[in-house]
């Protein structure tokens, strides 16, 4: 394909609009959820939120990526997006702490299908030469779910109540799987779902051919897991009103540079914009952790904010670079496996950590900084494989 290929066009902009209602659909939840669940007398499963939906999300994923790779990218969004809706209504129903907990391993299949599907989508319609960039531009719509979620839901909670949440939940997962029934199939050789299909052997499981970014993923995504599990009541502690502030400042900062590190990464390569994104990582965990007002953790997150939006695309488009054109599915999997790997053991170990204790909150994050310095190191001294 030329290079001046017209990414910018209808289904290329419904697939990220979908993208936004999505990542609002499950993210408008997560503020509210820890004192959800301590009204139902769960306090101590607060690490678990955001661990079960991690897990299932995970075990999901050599599924999603053979689906993605046999069926089509269509059906695996749609099914993501069916799950999200299901959820939204069944939260009101099982008040129990079992219950809750249930919803969240059930609720965990839907990320660890449609994202997946999205990014094959996207490979399929762009070409190779433009992925960073298109990532970029595609994450700015997933991220800004990310944050518009959590304000959005916070808001919903202060005035209305937790079921008009849920359902709120329900119908922004219902427009965003509309969208996806406005694309077309990008798969050319389909296969009918048969059972069989759900048998998987090990070498669906893991792409060797995208270890590297996929390991960088896992190092990186572990302070996310801490940031859903431990913010929600550390801008609590700070007195900020909003549980979702953090999220705004953290997507606003994202969105600015998003767009400019997936095209800088197609000029420059996936690898420099990645030690980059790493760097500032670091110090903006260092900073979440020092500076411990309102104003510096609206600052900290705007520079977690910035890391992130440089990572993300560079590492979608590294995956897809590596990966076998018939198995994007499954390098596409394979990283979103360790990006869930991460956000789970991060979110278990910084509940574990926590025990409803504030001053233990700064030092879960100095510990989430020195994952991000291993990455980096992982990165600058590991030979290249050719």
């Amino acid at each position: 394909m030329k290079k001046n290929h017209p990414i910018y066009n209808l289904r290329f902009g419904l697939l990220c609009l979908s993208s936004l209602f999505f990542s609002s659909s499950y993210n408008m939840l997560i503020p509210e959820l820890p004192g959800y669940l301590s009204s139902l007398g769960g306090s101590q499963y607060i690490g678990f939120i955001i661990a079960l939906f991690t897990l299932t999300a995970g075990l999901s994923r050599p599924f999603s990526g053979l689906l993605t790779d046999s069926i089509g990218r269509k059906p695996v969004m749609i099914f993501g997006a069916v799950v999200c809706v299901v959820c939204g209504f069944l939260y009101p129903v099982l008040i129990t702490v079992g219950g809750f907990l249930f919803l969240r391993l059930v609720h965990g299949f839907s990320t660890g299908f449609t994202p997946t599907a999205i990014a094959a989508y996207v490979s399929d319609i762009v070409p190779a030469n433009r992925w960073g960039e298109a990532f970029g531009i595609q994450g700015v719509f997933f991220t800004s779910g990310l944050a518009l979620g959590p304000a959005i839901g916070s808001t919903i909670k202060l005035y209305y109540s937790y079921e008009i949440l849920f359902y709120s939940s329900s119908v922004m997962a219902f427009l965003a799987m509309v969208l996806i029934l406005k694309l077309h199939e990008t798969l050319s050789e389909r296969a009918r779902f048969r059972m069989d299909m759900l048998k998987i052997s090990r070498k669906d499981i893991i792409s060797i051919d995208v270890i590297k970014p996929a390991t960088i993923t896992f190092l990186a995504y572990f302070a996310f897991g801490m940031i859903l599990t431990l913010i929600p009541d550390w801008s609590d502690y700070l007195g900020f009103q909003n549980k979702g502030s953090f999220f705004i400042s953290f997507t606003i900062a994202s969105l600015t540079i998003r767009f400019l590190a997936g095209k800088a990464s197609d000029k420059m390569g996936r690898k420099f914009v990645v030690i980059i994104g790493l760097m500032i990582l670091f110090g903006s965990l260092l900073l979440m952790g020092i500076l411990q007002t309102k104003f510096g953790l609206l600052f900290a997150a705007s520079i977690y904010g910035l890391g992130m939006g440089i990572l993300s695309p560079a590492l979608n488009a590294w995956t897809v670079d590596l990966s076998p054109k018939e198995q994007r599915g499954r390098g596409i999997s394979t990283m979103f496996i360790a990006l869930e790997a991460g956000i789970g053991l991060g979110a278990l170990f910084s509940g574990w950590y926590y025990q409803n204790s504030y001053e233990n909150i700064p030092f879960t994050m100095y510990g989430c900084a020195i994952m991000v310095l291993l990455g980096l190191v992982f990165l600058l001294f590991k030979k290249e494989q050719h």
